[in-house]
C-alpha cells in the first residue's frame, strides 16, 4: 500500500501541483511570521543589551502614593544622591541621567523622524572630562545653553555638520542651538531611525525636570565587583523614594518588552496565516475528493483483491503526508525569503530597524513542516475514508459514487443547527471574543449549508446565462451538478471576502462616527498639539491668545486627584471663560458653567456616583491640598470631551509642572489655510507643533484607518491567492473528469470557442456565488460587531460602503474569470476522437 501510495502521488503530479501550492502559502505565511518576528526581536534585544554595556547598577524614583491622600509625585534623584553612589565601595564611576523629547528641523524645516522616537538627553562629563555613552566623533560636547551635539545618524540624514544651527523644541517654542558635536552611540531608539540630542547637564536639567536633578543614576563596577555586590552597596546609601535595580535586570527587563510587543505582532500575522490555511483545507479537500473519485474503479479493485479499509485510508493519508512534506519545505525556504522581504521592505519606507541576522529558530523548522504536513493530512481523512466505505462491487459498476437523498437532509439539518448556534452567539455577543467565536461558528455552518444554497443563488444567473447561448446552459448545469465540490471551491472565496467587506464595513462606520463626533464636538477653528503628543509649554496659547486673529483659546490641562478620599480621578483644566464658544457639547441639566468650585461633569461620572446638578464633592488636589467641587452641568461625553471640566484659574495652583496638552483655538474668519499659516508662524514654524482643524483631525484618522485596512488587505490577500488556485484546481480537475463529455460536445457541433466559453461561464458563476455569499456575511458580521463598537463610540452607525462592496464583487468576477484561462484552453485543446474514447 506505501508503495502504491507513493506511485499514485507521482502518478498525479500535475494535479497535486495546485494542492502543494495552496499549503505551500500558508506555510509560507507561517514559517515568513516566525522568521520575520524573530529577527527584528533579536535585532532589538541586542541593540538594546548595548545600551546597558556599561550600566551595572541604575538608581531609579520608587513612585508611591504621598499620604492624607495626597496623589503621589515623581520624585527625582538629587546630585547629592549622586555623589554618594560614586563613592560606595565597588563603585568605579557615577553617571546622572536626564532625559525627555526633542523634536528636531531638518533644513527645510520638517521634523526629522518620527515624533515618538525624538529624545533629548544630557552629556555628563566623567573621567577626563568625557561621557563614556557618547564618544564624539567630531567636535567637543555641549558647554552652555544653546549648544546641543547630535547622533552621527541623524546629522548624516539631515545633512548636518558641527558648526550648523538646528532648530529644536522640547514643548513647543523653538531653541535655535549649535551643533557643537558629533557622537555616536548604541541607543537602541537610534539605531531604529530615532534622533538624540545632548545638551549640557543644567540645561537638560531645566528642560526636563529640576535644576540639580536627574531622573535616572548610573553606576560603574569596579573591575572585579559584581553587580549584585554594587547594587547591596548602592542599596545601603538610598532614600526611600529611590530604589536600584542591576543592568542584567535592566536588560532583561527591555528584552521582555521587546518579546511580548513581537508577540502581539505575531499573533496578529499568524491569524491570517491561519485563515490562509483554512482556506487551503477546502481546496485539499476538494482535490483530494475528486482525485479519489477518479480512481474509484481502482481502489474498488485494491477491495476486491484484499485491501481492508483501513489500508485504503492509509494510502490517502500517506499521499497526503508527502503533498504535505513537500508543501512544508517549500513553504519554509519561501517563508525565509519573505522574513528577509518584510525586513528589507520596513527598511526601505524609512521605518530603520537595528542591524542583525536573519533569525532561523529550530521551532521555525518544526512548525512549518507539522502545520503543513497536518493540515493536508486533516483535509485528506475525510475523502479517504469516504472512498474506503465504498462497497467494491458499486464502485465497479459506477465510477461517480452519487450521495444519497439522506446524506445531504443530514448535511443541511446539521449545517442549519451550526449556523443558528453561530447566528445566536453573534447576536448577543458581549466581546470580540465571543463575535469572533459566532462569526467562526456561522462560518462552518454556511459552509456546510453552501451545497443546499448553491442551486437557488447560481439558478438566479439563469436569465443573464441564457444571453450566451448552450454554452451558457452548460456552464450552469456544470456548476449546479456536484453542489459540494462548488461549494467547496466558493467557500474558499467566500472566507476571504467576508473578512474583508467585514472590516471595510466597520472601517467605514468607524469613520464616519469620528467625523460626527467632531462635527458634534468642536466650535474651535483649530486644535494645537504637540506632534509626539507631548505636552506644550503654556508659552504656546499665551503667543495664540496674542494673535490679532484669534478671538478665543483654551488650553486643555490634566491633573490627577482623589476623589473624596478615595477614588482616583483625573481633573480636566479648561479656560472656564471661552470654553463654551470652543466646544459644543450637549448637556442633560444645567449648563457650561465653568469657574471657581463650578465643574461640568460627563454623564458616566454622573451615573457612576449619582451627582446631579448642585451636587458636591470633596476633591484632593495634586499638591495635597484639599477642596470642594460643585456639579454645575451634565453633559453627554464622548471620545473627544469627557470627565471633569474645572477651570484653570482653580486648578492652575495646584499642579507642580504647568503644561498643556492641547489648545483649542478660535478666529475671526473660520478655518482657512492663511490663517493656519498666520497661527504656524507665530509659532515659530515649529515641525514638533500641528495645527489641525476638525477636517484635519477627522482626515489624520481616516489615514490611520485605511492605512491599517490596506494592511489587512494585503494580508488577506494571501487568503484569496489561495482560493483562485482552488478555483482553477477544481476547473481543471472538473475538465479531466469530462472529457468524454466534451469530447461528445465536439462531436456535436460545439466549437473550441464555445467549450473556452462553458468553462470560463462555469468559473464566473462559481466565483460570483462566493462573492455573493462572502459580501452578504461580512455585511452581516459588520452590523452585528456595531453593537459592541457603539459602547465604547456613541456615535457609531452602521455605513455600507456600497462602491467597495460592489468592487468586491468585480475582483470576484475577475477571480473566476482569470481561475478558468488555462483549464478552458485545455479544455478546447482537447482531441475529440482521444476524448470520447477516455475512461
Amino acid at each position: 500500500m506505501f508503495r502504491t501510495a507513493l506511485r499514485n502521488v507521482l502518478a498525479h503530479k500535475a494535479r497535486l501541483l495546485m494542492t502543494v501550492l495552496a499549503v505551500m502559502l500558508g506555510v509560507a505565511f507561517v514559517s515568513g511570521t516566525l522568521v520575520f518576528t524573530s529577527t527584528i526581536s533579536d535585532a532589538y534585544q541586542k541593540s538594546s543589551q548595548k545600551g546597558y554595556d556599561k550600566v551595572d547598577v541604575a538608581v531609579q524614583p520608587r513612585h508611591q502614593d504621598g499620604d492624607d491622600g495626597r496623589p503621589g509625585e515623581t520624585p527625582r534623584l538629587s546630585q547629592d544622591l549622586l555623589d554618594r553612589a560614586a563613592k560606595v565601595p565597588g563603585a568605579a564611576s557615577a553617571t546622572g541621567s536626564v532625559n525627555g523629547f526633542a523634536a528636531i528641523a531638518d533644513k527645510h524645516g520638517k521634523l526629522i523622524g518620527e515624533g515618538f522616537s525624538s529624545s533629548g538627553a544630557n552629556y555628563y562629563p566623567g573621567t577626563g572630562g568625557k561621557d563614556a555613552r557618547y564618544p564624539m566623533k567630531s567636535g567637543r560636547a555641549p558647554q552652555g545653553s544653546g549648544e546641543i551635539a547630535l547622533d552621527a545618524k541623524t546629522a548624516e540624514r539631515a545633512g548636518y555638520k558641527v558648526g550648523d544651527t538646528v532648530r529644536i523644541s522640547v514643548d513647543g517654542p523653538v531653541l535655535p542651538q549649535k551643533i557643537t558635536g558629533i557622537f555616536t552611540t548604541d541607543d537602541g531608539a537610534v539605531s531604529a531611525g530615532g534622533s538624540l540630542a545632548l545638551f549640557d547637564t543644567p540645561t537638560a536639567q531645566k528642560l526636563y525636570g529640576k535644576p540639580g536633578e536627574f531622573s535616572q543614576i548610573d553606576v560603574k563596577a569596579a573591575a572585579g565587583t559584581s553587580q549584585a555586590a554594587l547594587k547591596s552597596a548602592v542599596d545601603k546609601v538610598l532614600p526611600k523614594d529611590a530604589k536600584s535595580v542591576t543592568g542584567k535586570e535592566l536588560a532583561d527587563d527591555e528584552a521582555k518588552i521587546i518579546a511580548q510587543s513581537m508577540d502581539g505582532m505575531r499573533t496578529s500575522l499568524l491569524v491570517f496565516a491561519g485563515i490562509s490555511l483554512f482556506v487551503g483545507i477546502f481546496i485539499i479537500a476538494n482535490t483530494f475528493t475528486m482525485l479519489v473519485a477518479q480512481r474509484t474503479k481502482e481502489l474498488a479493485l485494491m477491495r476486491a483483491v484484499g485491501a481492508s479499509r483501513r489500508q485504503i485510508t492509509r494510502s490517502v493519508l500517506i499521499e497526503a503526508f508527502v503533498v504535505g512534506a513537500v508543501a512544508g519545505i517549500a513553504g519554509l525556504i519561501a517563508g525565509i525569503g519573505i522574513g528577509a522581504g518584510l525586513r528589507s521592505l520596513i527598511s526601505s519606507t524609512g521605518n530603520s530597524i537595528p542591524d542583525g541576522p536573519l533569525v532561523i529558530a529550530p521551532n521555525t523548522v518544526l512548525v512549518s513542516l507539522v502545520v503543513g504536513i497536518v493540515v493536508t493530512m486533516l483535509a485528506a481523512w475525510l475523502p479517504g475514508r469516504r472512498a474506503a466505505k465504498i462497497p467494491p462491487v458499486a464502485a465497479m459498476n459506477s465510477v461517480h459514487a452519487v450521495a444519497t437523498t439522506k446524506s445531504l437532509v443530514v448535511r443541511n439539518s446539521i449545517g442549519g443547527a451550526i449556523t443558528a448556534l453561530g447566528a445566536a452567539v453573534v447576536l448577543t455577543a458581549s466581546s470580540s471574543t465571543m463575535l469572533g467565536l459566532g462569526a467562526a461558528v456561522v462560518l462552518i455552518g454556511i459552509f456546510v449549508l453552501t451545497p443546499l444554497l448553491s442551486r437557488p443563488v447560481i439558478a438566479a444567473w439563469a436569465p443573464l446565462l441564457r444571453l450566451f447561448g448552450m454554452p451558457g446552459k452548460l456552464a450552469r448545469q456544470n456548476a449546479v451538478r456536484n453542489p459540494r465540490r462548488t461549494a467547496a471551491t466558493a467557500s474558499a472565496l467566500m472566507i476571504g471576502l467576508t473578512l474583508i467587506t467585514g472590516l471595510t464595513v466597520i472601517a467605514g462606520s468607524v469613520q464616519k462616527a469620528i467625523d460626527k463626533m467632531a462635527t458634534e464636538s468642536l466650535k474651535a477653528d483649530y486644535v494645537v498639539s504637540m506632534a509626539s503628543m507631548t505636552p506644550l509649554s503654556p508659552d504656546v496659547e499665551k503667543k495664540l491668545a496674542a494673535h490679532p486673529d484669534v478671538t478665543a483659546t483654551s488650553p486643555m490641562r490634566q491633573s490627577p486627584a482623589r476623589i473624596d478620599g478615595d477614588r482616583h480621578q483625573l481633573l480636566r483644566g479648561v479656560n472656564g471663560k471661552d470654553i463654551a464658544r470652543l466646544t459644543k457639547l450637549d448637556f442633560t441639566s444645567g449648563s457650561f458653567a465653568v469657574s471657581g468650585d463650578k465643574v461640568v461633569i460627563d454623564d458616566a461620572l454622573s451615573r457612576t456616583n449619582h451627582w446631579k446638578t448642585g451636587s458636591s464633592f470633596d476633591v484632593t488636589f495634586e499638591d495635597g491640598k484639599k477642596g470642594r467641587l460643585t456639579v454645575a452641568g451634565v453633559y453627554k461625553g464622548n471620545d473627544l470631551m469627557r470627565g471633569i471640566m474645572v477651570d484653570n484659574r482653580t486648578l492652575t495652583p495646584h499642579l507642580s509642572e504647568v503644561n498643556d496638552n492641547q489648545v483649542m483655538v478660535k478666529t475671526k474668519n473660520g478655518a482657512g489655510e492663511a490663517v493656519k499659516d498666520s497661527l504656524r508662524k507665530a509659532l515659530g514654524d515649529n515641525p514638533a507643533i500641528q495645527i489641525q482643524t476638525k477636517q484635519d483631525i477627522s482626515d489624520g484618522i481616516s489615514r490611520m484607518i485605511n492605512l491599517l485596512l490596506n494592511m489587512l488587505y494585503g494580508l488577506l490577500a494571501m487568503a484569496v491567492v489561495v482560493a483562485v488556485l482552488g478555483v482553477i484546481n477544481t476547473l481543471a480537475m472538473s475538465v479531466f473528469e469530462r472529457q468524454q463529455e466534451i469530447g461528445m460536445l465536439r462531436a456535436i457541433g460545439l466549437d473550441r470557442k464555445g467549450i473556452k466559453r462553458m468553462v470560463r461561464l462555469e468559473s464566473l458563476v462559481i466565483s460570483l456565488f462566493g462573492g455573493v455569499m462572502g459580501v452578504g456575511l461580512g455585511v452581516f458580521f459588520g452590523w452585528a460587531a456595531g453593537d459592541l463598537i457603539r459602547k465604547g463610540l456613541s456615535t457609531y452607525e452602521l455605513v455600507l460602503p456600497w462602491g467597495r462592496m460592489g468592487l468586491f464583487l468585480l475582483l470576484a468576477a475577475v477571480v473566476g474569470v482569470l481561475a478558468a484561462l488555462w483549464p478552458a484552453r485545455r479544455a478546447a485543446k482537447l482531441n475529440m476522437l482521444s476524448a470520447i474514447k477516455a475512461e
